[in-house]
Protein backbone atom coordinates (compact mmCIF):
# COMPACT_ATOMS: atom_id res chain seq x y z
CA UNK A 1 0.00 0.00 0.00
CA UNK A 2 1.43 3.41 -0.89
CA UNK A 3 2.50 5.77 1.90
CA UNK A 4 -0.60 7.64 3.04
CA UNK A 5 -2.64 5.03 1.15
CA UNK A 6 -5.97 3.58 2.07
CA UNK A 7 -7.01 0.18 3.24
CA UNK A 8 -10.34 -1.59 3.53
CA UNK A 9 -12.34 -1.48 6.74
CA UNK A 10 -15.96 -2.34 7.46
CA UNK A 11 -18.76 0.03 6.55
CA UNK A 12 -22.18 0.00 8.11
CA UNK A 13 -23.96 -2.20 5.57
CA UNK A 14 -22.26 -0.63 2.51
CA UNK A 15 -19.53 -3.20 2.12
CA UNK A 16 -15.88 -2.65 2.85
CA UNK A 17 -15.00 1.02 2.72
CA UNK A 18 -11.60 2.66 2.30
CA UNK A 19 -10.19 4.35 5.36
CA UNK A 20 -7.00 6.31 5.57
CA UNK A 21 -4.08 4.30 6.86
CA UNK A 22 -1.92 5.86 9.56
CA UNK A 23 0.76 8.14 8.18
CA UNK A 24 4.28 6.80 8.12
CA UNK A 25 5.80 7.02 11.58
CA UNK A 26 2.46 7.79 13.22
CA UNK A 27 0.74 5.29 15.47
CA UNK A 28 -2.95 4.53 14.87
CA UNK A 29 -5.40 6.08 17.31
CA UNK A 30 -5.86 4.12 20.54
CA UNK A 31 -8.91 1.85 20.55
CA UNK A 32 -10.74 4.13 22.99
CA UNK A 33 -10.42 7.06 20.55
CA UNK A 34 -11.60 4.99 17.57
CA UNK A 35 -14.38 3.26 19.46
CA UNK A 36 -14.09 -0.47 20.05
CA UNK A 37 -16.91 -2.81 19.05
CA UNK A 38 -18.66 -2.69 22.46
CA UNK A 39 -18.24 1.08 22.81
CA UNK A 40 -19.50 1.71 19.30
CA UNK A 41 -22.47 -0.62 19.84
CA UNK A 42 -21.66 -2.78 16.80
CA UNK A 43 -23.30 -5.86 18.28
CA UNK A 44 -26.73 -4.30 17.85
CA UNK A 45 -26.18 -2.93 14.31
CA UNK A 46 -27.84 -4.59 11.31
CA UNK A 47 -25.34 -6.70 9.36
CA UNK A 48 -23.19 -7.38 12.41
CA UNK A 49 -22.79 -11.02 13.28
CA UNK A 50 -22.16 -12.76 16.55
CA UNK A 51 -19.16 -11.39 18.41
CA UNK A 52 -19.46 -7.89 16.97
CA UNK A 53 -17.81 -8.73 13.63
CA UNK A 54 -19.65 -7.14 10.70
CA UNK A 55 -20.89 -9.74 8.22
CA UNK A 56 -19.04 -8.06 5.36
CA UNK A 57 -15.76 -8.45 7.25
CA UNK A 58 -16.48 -12.09 8.11
CA UNK A 59 -17.27 -12.85 4.43
CA UNK A 60 -14.12 -11.02 3.28
CA UNK A 61 -11.84 -12.79 5.77
CA UNK A 62 -13.30 -16.23 5.03
CA UNK A 63 -12.92 -15.65 1.29
CA UNK A 64 -9.36 -14.37 1.55
CA UNK A 65 -8.32 -17.28 3.80
CA UNK A 66 -9.85 -19.74 1.32
CA UNK A 67 -8.11 -18.03 -1.60
CA UNK A 68 -4.75 -18.08 0.17
CA UNK A 69 -5.39 -21.76 0.92
CA UNK A 70 -5.54 -22.47 -2.80
CA UNK A 71 -9.31 -22.40 -3.42
CA UNK A 72 -10.43 -20.72 -6.64
CA UNK A 73 -12.27 -17.77 -5.10
CA UNK A 74 -13.01 -14.55 -6.97
CA UNK A 75 -14.34 -12.71 -3.87
CA UNK A 76 -17.15 -11.02 -5.83
CA UNK A 77 -19.42 -11.80 -2.88
CA UNK A 78 -17.51 -9.22 -0.85
CA UNK A 79 -19.35 -5.92 -1.14
CA UNK A 80 -17.31 -2.76 -1.57
CA UNK A 81 -18.25 0.85 -0.95
CA UNK A 82 -16.61 2.68 -3.84
CA UNK A 83 -18.36 6.00 -3.23
CA UNK A 84 -15.12 7.87 -2.50
CA UNK A 85 -13.14 6.24 -5.32
CA UNK A 86 -12.60 8.14 -8.60
CA UNK A 87 -14.81 6.98 -11.49
CA UNK A 88 -11.92 5.77 -13.66
CA UNK A 89 -10.50 3.71 -10.79
CA UNK A 90 -13.95 2.22 -10.02
CA UNK A 91 -14.31 1.10 -13.62
CA UNK A 92 -10.78 -0.36 -13.66
CA UNK A 93 -11.44 -2.22 -10.38
CA UNK A 94 -14.68 -3.64 -11.80
CA UNK A 95 -12.76 -5.07 -14.76
CA UNK A 96 -10.02 -6.43 -12.47
CA UNK A 97 -12.63 -8.13 -10.26
CA UNK A 98 -13.86 -10.03 -13.32
CA UNK A 99 -10.43 -11.68 -13.77
CA UNK A 100 -10.71 -15.23 -12.44
CA UNK A 101 -8.17 -16.73 -10.05
CA UNK A 102 -5.43 -18.43 -12.04
CA UNK A 103 -5.76 -15.92 -14.88
CA UNK A 104 -3.98 -12.65 -15.56
CA UNK A 105 -4.51 -9.60 -17.77
CA UNK A 106 -2.29 -6.65 -18.61
CA UNK A 107 -2.82 -3.00 -17.81
CA UNK A 108 -3.33 -2.55 -21.55
CA UNK A 109 -6.02 -5.26 -21.61
CA UNK A 110 -7.97 -3.40 -18.95
CA UNK A 111 -7.52 -0.12 -20.82
CA UNK A 112 -8.98 -1.74 -23.96
CA UNK A 113 -11.90 -3.24 -22.00
CA UNK A 114 -12.62 0.25 -20.67
CA UNK A 115 -12.72 1.51 -24.26
CA UNK A 116 -9.65 3.64 -23.60
CA UNK A 117 -6.70 2.11 -25.46
CA UNK A 118 -3.55 3.97 -24.63
CA UNK A 119 -4.48 4.45 -20.98
CA UNK A 120 -2.50 1.48 -19.64
CA UNK A 121 -0.40 3.79 -17.47
CA UNK A 122 -3.55 5.29 -15.91
CA UNK A 123 -4.78 1.74 -15.20
CA UNK A 124 -1.45 1.05 -13.49
CA UNK A 125 -1.88 4.16 -11.36
CA UNK A 126 -5.42 3.07 -10.43
CA UNK A 127 -4.16 -0.38 -9.40
CA UNK A 128 -1.41 1.28 -7.36
CA UNK A 129 -4.08 3.17 -5.41
CA UNK A 130 -6.30 0.11 -4.89
CA UNK A 131 -7.79 0.42 -1.38
CA UNK A 132 -9.05 -3.19 -1.47
CA UNK A 133 -6.01 -5.43 -2.20
CA UNK A 134 -6.87 -9.09 -2.86
CA UNK A 135 -10.63 -8.30 -3.00
CA UNK A 136 -9.88 -6.15 -6.06
CA UNK A 137 -7.23 -8.51 -7.42
CA UNK A 138 -4.69 -6.03 -8.76
CA UNK A 139 -2.10 -8.79 -8.34
CA UNK A 140 -3.67 -10.42 -11.44
CA UNK A 141 -2.82 -7.37 -13.54
CA UNK A 142 0.57 -7.48 -15.23
CA UNK A 143 2.68 -5.17 -17.34
CA UNK A 144 3.05 -5.69 -21.09
CA UNK A 145 4.71 -8.95 -22.06
CA UNK A 146 3.61 -10.62 -18.83
CA UNK A 147 6.15 -8.74 -16.72
CA UNK A 148 5.31 -8.27 -13.04
CA UNK A 149 4.91 -4.52 -13.14
CA UNK A 150 4.58 -2.89 -9.75
CA UNK A 151 2.69 -3.86 -6.64
CA UNK A 152 2.01 -1.39 -3.87
CA UNK A 153 0.83 -3.80 -1.16
CA UNK A 154 3.13 -4.98 1.61
CA UNK A 155 5.94 -7.10 0.20
CA UNK A 156 5.82 -5.51 -3.25
CA UNK A 157 6.31 -7.58 -6.37
CA UNK A 158 7.31 -10.68 -4.35
CA UNK A 159 3.86 -10.68 -2.72
CA UNK A 160 2.27 -10.31 -6.17
CA UNK A 161 4.25 -13.29 -7.49
CA UNK A 162 3.40 -15.36 -4.40
CA UNK A 163 -0.32 -14.64 -4.87
CA UNK A 164 -0.10 -15.66 -8.54
CA UNK A 165 1.69 -18.91 -7.60
CA UNK A 166 -0.99 -19.72 -4.99
CA UNK A 167 -3.69 -19.10 -7.59
CA UNK A 168 -1.88 -21.20 -10.22
CA UNK A 169 -1.42 -18.30 -12.65
CA UNK A 170 2.35 -18.76 -12.75
CA UNK A 171 4.62 -21.70 -11.97
CA UNK A 172 6.60 -21.76 -8.76
CA UNK A 173 9.91 -22.11 -10.53
CA UNK A 174 13.28 -21.43 -8.98
CA UNK A 175 15.20 -18.67 -10.71
CA UNK A 176 18.91 -18.06 -10.99
CA UNK A 177 18.60 -14.45 -9.88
Amino acid sequence: MPEGGREAVPGAGRGLVPEAAPEAGREPAPEAERGSAPEAGLGSMPGVGHGGVPDVVRVAVEGIVALLGGERRDLVEVGLDLSGVPEFNRRAYEVARAVSPGKTVTYGDIAHRLGMPGSAQAVGQAMGHNPFPIVVPCHRVLAAGGKDGGFSAHGGVQTKRTMLVIEGAIADEPTLF
